[in-house]
């Protein structure tokens, strides 16, 4: 699995400097190497900016800005993220983020007493806790499959998922990356082979638009969360719930306010009823087109697949250190710019104080199964550098912080 002579680093001193003057880019403390992107992401000086006039532009007339413009300007809004996301419009609804996009799915759907919602073992413990919430309540039943690990190929986890389907299986609910394993997850086949069986589908998008290219309408998914305050470096608070047309008639708001019958005029009923709530700070929806206008300006596919060749570097150090495997082939169809490393059986909460105490590397730290974990996150301001202090930190303290030996 580790990196060879035939897959060598596709990061240059070019790079290195591109990614120097991106971190000028951003409000991170300079003396924080920040890896972890992944948990709510760090927005660009001027999306930001915009951001706070937005926030301004409200103070001044409040009642004219929500009262007369603000169905206008979420409209513009929605429709930069559908060009972004290859959907239209009228089927997406801003909200705060994937959790309560997913939450509003799990409890509209009419599920019950017998039915199954198959998921894998990799998913958001967030999301977890909303099916269980669900099935509790319905009688239904979460299947669970579990993941060959490591994972070789996008195949054998088709397979492995699909395993877990029985006539009773109404719901696929999955990750398109996952969380604690930061994995892609082949969901373009399992979406497929769902809507062949006629089984609903419920993806998990937190760490997708951004970090890869999304085509909704493509994907043919029924129901699909996403957050835009981590890799499509939004301001916080800013996420999109998707739900296929033929389907949209099942959602429910979790709240019911003023877009519940009649709708806005010149817009869809579903747009209305999880759009128009109370009252609330949009400026955070507002600003999405900026944030998709900066990652444009600054050739983000490129930017990406420099912050992937870091990912990929951060693995093989780690293995070189531990003499652990990864938990995932290095394949570019299995991880982005995030990649979950396991570590020996050691004292976790200590290694991630240390790290940040003594050397100011911010990265989260996890478990896997048993395995001990560190997930980097890599964005556009990260650097080689980062990745090199973060790798000779853990090389000083490993020692230390092991035990069991």
């Amino acid at each position: 699995m580790a990196l060879t002579s035939t897959t060598p680093l596709a990061y240059d001193a070019a790079a290195e400097q591109r990614h120097v003057a991106l971190r000028k880019e951003f409000l991170l403390d300079p003396d924080v190497v920040f890896l972890n992107h992944g948990s709510f992401g760090a927005c660009p000086r001027p999306v930001f900016e915009r951001y706070q006039a937005w926030q301004r532009e409200l103070e001044l007339q409040p009642v004219e800005f929500i009262g007369r413009r603000l169905h206008g300007l979420l409209a513009e809004a929605r429709g930069a993220l559908g060009q972004f996301l290859h959907a239209h419009p009228d089927d997406l609804a801003y909200v705060n983020n994937v959790t309560t996009a997913l939450n509003i799915v799990a409890r509209a759907l009419p599920l019950e007493p017998g039915d199954e919602i198959l998921t894998t073992d990799h998913e958001y413990g967030a999301l977890d806790r909303t099916w269980t919430f669900v099935c509790e309540h319905r009688g239904s039943q979460i299947v669970t499959q579990a993941l060959p690990v490591p994972i070789d190929s996008p195949e054998q986890v088709v397979e492995a998922v699909w395993a877990g389907v029985t006539p009773r299986t109404r719901v696929l609910f999955m990750s398109h990356i996952t969380s604690p394993t930061a994995v892609t997850l082949p969901v373009e086949a399992l979406v497929a082979r769902a809507r062949a069986a006629g089984i609903w589908t419920v993806v998990d998008g937190a760490h997708v638009p951004g970090q890869l290219d999304l085509d909704l309408t493509g994907l043919d998914v029924d129901f699909y969360g996403g957050n835009l305050h981590k890799w499509a470096n939004s301001p916080k608070g800013a996420g999109f719930l998707y739900a296929r047309r033929e389907l949209q008639h099942l959602i429910e708001p979790l709240v019911i306010s003023w877009g519940w019958r009649p709708s806005e005029p010149g817009t869809s009923v579903f747009v209305d009823e999880i759009q128009r709530q109370a009252t609330q700070d949009p400026s955070a929806y507002l600003s999405v087109p900026a944030a998709i206008a900066f990652q444009a300006e600054h050739d983000w596919p490129r930017v990406r697949q420099e912050c992937h060749e870091l990912a990929r570097l951060a693995r093989v150090g780690m293995t070189e250190l531990t003499g652990i495997e990864p938990l995932l082939a290095d394949d570019p169809r299995l991880f982005a710019q995030m990649a979950t490393m396991p570590l020996p059986p050691c004292d976790l909460p200590a290694l991630k104080r240390r790290l940040y105490d003594e050397y100011r590397v911010e990265i989260p730290t996890t478990h896997w199964g048993a395995v001990p974990c560190l997930r980097i996150s890599v964005q556009g301001y990260n650097t080689r550098a980062d990745v090199e202090k973060l790798l000779a930190a853990v090389k000083q303290l490993l020692p230390s912080v092991v035990t069991g030996q």
